[in-house]
Formats: C-alpha cells, structure tokens, sequence
C-alpha cells in the first residue's frame, strides 16, 4: 500500500466519522481533502528564472535610462513602444503589436532645460518644464513677481500687471523639518491591519442615511479642477506673462513633485511657459520679494509638441494558449511617465515586471491550456486611459454593458503599479472563493514575503481610479492588483524629478516577477476560469 493510498483511506474514515458525530462537518473536511493545486517542480522553474537568470533590469535600463521619460505619445513613448514590441517578440511572443486608442491629443516632450536666479546673486534653480507648456524660444529673463491665483476672482487683481513677468502663482511653502524615516516597508503589523474591514457600513450600500442638517461630504470636483486650469493658462497668455513658476504638488530639498501645466487637448488654452522648481528656491524668490528687492531670473526652456498622430496606443502580446486559447489571463502595468525623472518606478518597474514574467512564463517550455496576454497601457497618468479604451473596446462598453465575445472569456488581470517595493499581497476584489484561491498560491511563496490576501470583502469599483486594474473591475471584471512594499513611493519618486534607476531595489523587482509569473501560470492553468462577482448594471436607463 502506498503512502498517498493510505492517506486517501484515512481521510475517508475521517468523513465517515464526521458525519456520524457532526453533521455538516463532512463537506468541509471533504473540501479541505481537494486543495487547490500547485506545481511545486514550476514553481522551482520560475524562481530559478527570476532569481539565477534574471533580466528585468535589463528591460528598466532600456525603459529608464534610454527612452525614459515617456510621456505619452511622446517621440521617447513611441520609441520604447517600438523596443517594447521587438523585445517581447525574441521572447517568441505572438501577435504582439501597437494597437491604437483614441483619440488623445497631442504628444509633448522635454527637449531643454535650464533655470538661474540672475539678481540680485546667482543662483541655479533645481526644478523642470510643466508637461503641455510651451518653449520659452531661448533664453529669457524678466523680474519675478507673486501672483498667486486660486480662483478667477483672483484674476481682477493682476490684469495688466504680469507682460514680461516671471510670474509665481502659488503662495510660499511652509518647508517642514523631516523627523521620520521617509522609505520603509511593511510591518507585519501593518498588513495584518490591512485584511480587517472595521465598518462594513464604509463599503457602499450599507448604513442608515445621512442625519438630518449634516454637511454633504466634500467631493473633489475634477472637472472644475480642469475649468480653473484652463482659465487660468489663458489669462496668464493673453496677459503676456514670460514664464509661469509654482513649486509643483509635493516634496522638497530639490526634490519636485510635478505633472502637467497645460492640456494635450489641442482645443484647450496654450499656457505660457511653465515650470516647477524646488520650494527652497522658491521660497527664496518670495522673500527677495517682500523685503522689495525684486528678483531676476533666467529660462531657457525647449518643449516639442507632437501633433501629427492625435491617437496613442498599448503594447500587447500574447503567449499562444493550448486547449482553451480563446480564454485569457492578463497581466501588465502602465507605459507611460511624467516627464520630471525617468519614469523607472512609476511604472517602469511595473512594465518590466510584466516583461519580465512573460520572458519567465516562455522559458519554461510547459504547455499553458490559457492564452497569456501582456498589455503595457499608455494614459494612464491622464486618467487611465488607455486601460479604459481597451476594455470598453474588447469587453463591454460601461453605459451599455452590451459584452462582446471576449467577455467571458478574460480569466484575470494582474497589475503592478506600486513603484519598486516587492509584493507582500494581492487583492481579492471582494471576492471570497478568489480569496481562498489566492491563499492557496501564496503558501508556498510566504519565503518571499508575499503572504497576505485583501480585500475578501471589498466595496465594488463604481469608477476607474489610481491603477489600470481598476479599469477590469468598473465593468465587473478580475481585475487584481498586487500589495506592495511603499519604499519611497510617495516620499521621493512618486512623479517627481528622482523617479529614476537608482531608486529600484534590485530585490524586489525579482521577486516580483517571480509572484507575478506564478499567478499567471496558476491563472492560466486551472482546471476551471477564476470566479466572477455579479455583473454591473448599464449605466443608461
């Protein structure tokens, strides 16, 4: 009698005994007798890949240090498109292509740079252009004066004020002292207190209505945002303002948080020309200021529209499935960058990743019954556009909810987007059988850190927002995205001008790839599709 007949037998005695003493326990036990099952010998495969032979740096330097930054449908986005696609076909990746989206507006890239305090001494400003500013057409100079503009009802007391001006539009930053470690990981504290759900009523649906006289909760409007942008760039141009200076979202010690000034929308105002600097510099100009000094300052900014092709793409591939290759397993990150670094952990670490996994998946020489399908988005940082176009397109449109063919047919999205920290989880997406399903694959990859499922019960996704996955979800899709170590996401690289190569922990990357290839091949492998949750209604009545 072998070892697995044995246990076999006794397992069986144990239901039998079950369901004499406690009725109702059998179908657990017998549940817990068919675990999910993992291939322990791949698993060896892909560690041995990501870890002994990796090149997902290899796939960074190219994104980061040759092509980057990459703001979308930038010369620098198309190039690394067209590498993306040639690198993904040695893989043996088929079908892999630019497939358009749209449309977008224009592309724009930083071609030059340079900033300086003249008078009343030199000084070398730290900052960058704003994405969708114009050239300054060389060096300029004029006399700094504080303008800061927080609604148009601030635009009566500058009219006829700012021709020729370097103009700051926002008040002086109060610049704290850092007293706390700014890049950490997760404690197992801290992952532990992500898997609670303290107030159910905080997910949707639930709760009793709001009480009677209480203020309505405060919702950031976005399309106002946009409006007072758009006044705001064309009053500053028909005013004739030199250049546009504020100190950017975040940050400081020559760190610069920044995105975009202007619009790719060709029908929205062209600004001036606009840059961020580094709030110290800034401050600084602000105090010559109110001590009547007036400063002088120099630019030389050279910007490049790109209005020929108004539509963008995503970057997509497939490996070939066997038995049910009209069924997909999906796995990627965005492309594209702001413009300040380099784009490496925003999301050039998630793109190569992505390569990266697939490279693994296709060493591996082991039949998959599932297609797998790499998508690298473009628009995201505009507002996950090219995620959203793509899913609308192949999947379901959301006002309609009318689903193609391929509805049915997607298993699972997988998505990295969480700079360079490595994965310590996975959300469920409130999905409790996917939870269990999850638990399985990470037993026995706890070695490497990831060991924690969320979001087992989860509010549903009422509109795209922060990543791509979220995109599969609003239309009632898998969408998963992995829990990520924060690093200095948010304290130095998060669209900021030191988003570059040297902030990626080599490590983590690694591992990473190595989690995200085992997903994917558990995902394409599985005897039956992932479990869905309920279908959202259609928007339109």
């Amino acid at each position: 009698m072998t070892p697995r007949s044995r246990l076999t037998l006794k397992t069986i005695a144990l239901l039998l005994v079950a369901t004499n003493l406690f009725p109702g326990t059998a179908l657990v036990l017998a549940q817990q007798s068919t675990p999910e099952h993992v291939d322990l010998a791949v698993l060896h495969e892909i560690k041995t890949q990501a870890f002994q032979h990796s090149q997902v740096m290899d796939h960074l330097f190219y994104l980061s240090e040759v092509y980057g930054p990459r703001v979308t449908d930038s010369a620098n986005y198309r190039a690394a498109g067209e590498w993306a696609v040639k690198r993904l076909e040695s893989y043996g990746l088929k079908n892999v292509h630019l497939e358009k989206w749209g449309p977008f507006g224009d592309g724009w890239q930083i071609k030059r740079f340079s900033a300086h305090l003249i008078d009343p001494a030199y000084a070398p400003l730290i900052g960058f252009p704003l994405a969708w500013s114009p050239s300054t057409n060389g060096p300029v100079t004029g006399e700094a004066t504080l303008a800061p503009i927080h609604s148009e009802a601030d635009f009566a007391k500058y009219k006829g004020k700012l021709k020729g001006k370097i103009v700051l539009i926002a008040d002086p930053k109060v610049v704290l002292m850092h007293t706390e470690i700014e890049a950490r990981r997760l404690t197992d504290e801290e992952i532990e207190a992500r898997t609670k759900v303290p107030d159910p009523s905080r997910l949707g649906g639930f709760g009793p209505p709001a009480r009677a006289g209480a203020p309505a909760p405060v919702v950031l409007d976005r399309e106002a945002a946009l409006r007072l942008r758009n006044a705001t760039n064309k009053f500053l141009h028909d005013e004739g303002a030199l250049v546009v200076l504020n100190y950017g979202t975040n940050g400081d010690g020559g760190t610069v948080f920044a995105t975009f000034g202007g619009s790719q929308d060709p029908k929205d105002p062209t600004p001036p020309p606009m840059a961020a600097i580094t709030p110290e510099h800034y401050n600084r100009i602000c105090r010559l200021l109110a001590k009547g000094i007036t400063p002088k300052l120099e630019f030389d900014i050279k910007t490049e529209y790109y209005k020929d092709n108004q539509y963008s793409f995503n970057v997509v591939g497939e490996i070939p499935g066997t038995t049910k290759a009209d069924e997909v397993v999906m796995l990627g990150g965005h492309f594209d960058s702001w413009q300040g670094g380099t784009g490496a952990t925003d999301n050039g670490t998630g793109s190569s990743v992505a390569m990266e996994a697939v490279r693994i998946l296709t060493s591996l020489h082991k039949p998959m019954a599932r297609t797998v399908r790499i998508a690298l988005w473009g628009g995201e940082e505009e507002g996950l556009l090219g995620s959203k176009y793509y899913v609308q397109e192949h999947f379901a449109p959301r006002d309609t909810m009318k689903q193609t063919a391929e509805y049915s047919k997607l298993d699972a999205y997988f998505n990295d987007d969480g700079g360079s920290g490595r994965f310590r989880g996975i959300s469920a997406g409130g999905n409790d059988e996917t939870k269990a399903i999850f638990e399985a694959w990470i037993a026995p990859i706890k070695d490497l850190e990831i060991t924690t499922v969320i979001g087992g019960t989860a509010a549903p996704t009422l509109q795209p927002g922060g990543t791509d996955s979220t995109s599969f979800s609003w239309i009632g899709l898998p969408g998963f995205g992995f829990m990520q170590d924060p690093l200095e996401y948010g304290s130095r690289t998060h669209h900021s001008n030191m988003d570059l190569y040297d902030r990626v922990q080599v490590g983590d990357v690694m591992q990473g790839s190595a989690v995200e290839a085992w997903f994917a091949y558990n995902a394409a492998t599985r005897p039956e599709m992932l479990p869905r949750l309920d279908t959202p209604k259609p928007l339109t009545k």
